[in-house]
C-alpha cells in the first residue's frame, strides 16, 4: 500500500462531497461539501483543499449505472475531473462509484439522522464510501484503483 494521504469527491449536480484520508491510508473522513457552480469557483476551492491535504492523489466517483454503462452523471463527473486536472499537478483517477449515494443514506437512516440531517451529509458521507473502497482495492490487488485521468 502506498504511503500518503488521498483526497476523495463525490460529484452531484448541486454539491460535491469532499472526504480525506491519512498518511498510511487507514482512516477516512469527511471533509467538507463544496457548492457546485456555473463559474468553477467549485472546481478551484478543490484545488486549494487538494493542496491543503498534500494529497498524493486524487479518486473522483464516476457515477456508473448498474449495468456498467457511463450515463449523464458519468459524463458530468469526468468532465469536472478533467477541469480539476487543468489546476492541480496531482493524480487522478475515476473510480466506480456504484450505489455510494444509497449506502451513505443507509448508513445515516441507521445512525437515526433524519431526511433532512442526512441532505446536509449525505455528500461527504458518499465521498468516504468511494474512498473506503478505493483504499481497499488497492490494498487487495496491489494497485491503485480506477482508471487514471
Amino acid at each position: 500500500m502506498r504511503k500518503g494521504s488521498r483526497i476523495a469527491f463525490d460529484v452531484g449536480t448541486v454539491r460535491i462531497g469532499v472526504a480525506v484520508c491519512d498518511a498510511d491510508a487507514i482512516l477516512c473522513s469527511p471533509k467538507t461539501t463544496i457548492a457546485k457552480d456555473r463559474y468553477d469557483s467549485d472546481l478551484y476551492e478543490a484545488a486549494d483543499l487538494v493542496d491543503e491535504v498534500g494529497a498524493i492523489e486524487i479518486i473522483v466517483g464516476k457515477p456508473v449505472t448498474l449495468a456498467g454503462k457511463a450515463g449523464r452523471s458519468a459524463k458530468m463527473a469526468l468532465r469536472w475531473a478533467r477541469g480539476l486536472r487543468s489546476l492541480v499537478s496531482v493524480p487522478i483517477r475515476m473510480v466506480d462509484e456504484r450505489l455510494s449515494s444509497v449506502s451513505a443514506h443507509e448508513q445515516m437512516s441507521e445512525a437515526g439522522l433524519s431526511s433532512r440531517q442526512q441532505r446536509e451529509l449525505v455528500d461527504r458521507q458518499a465521498a468516504v464510501i468511494i474512498l473506503q473502497q478505493a483504499l481497499e482495492y488497492e490494498k487487495i490487488n496491489e494497485r491503485p484503483a480506477g482508471q487514471k485521468l
